[in-house]
């Protein structure tokens, strides 16, 4: 289940919320009771595993062959 980010638009105040995404998206603020909206986040990060990447995994083919 994906989590949401939260902002009222009373107070300001940013909470997040853990739920499916058929639940129904509005929320009341924590804080005030207010109306809140769906702040759009900027997404996850990256996660590298493994050995790691090296200059030669990606290096350039020779072009005077």
């Amino acid at each position: 289940m994906p989590t949401y980010e939260y902002r009222c638009k009373k107070c300001g105040h940013h909470f997040d919320v853990f739920k499916s995404i058929k639940d129904e998206s509005e929320e009341i603020c924590p804080v005030c009771g207010g109306e809140t909206e769906r702040v759009i986040g900027n997404g996850s990060g990256i996660i590298f595993k493994g050995s790691g990447f090296y200059i030669t995994d990606y290096k350039k083919k020779n072009s005077s062959s």
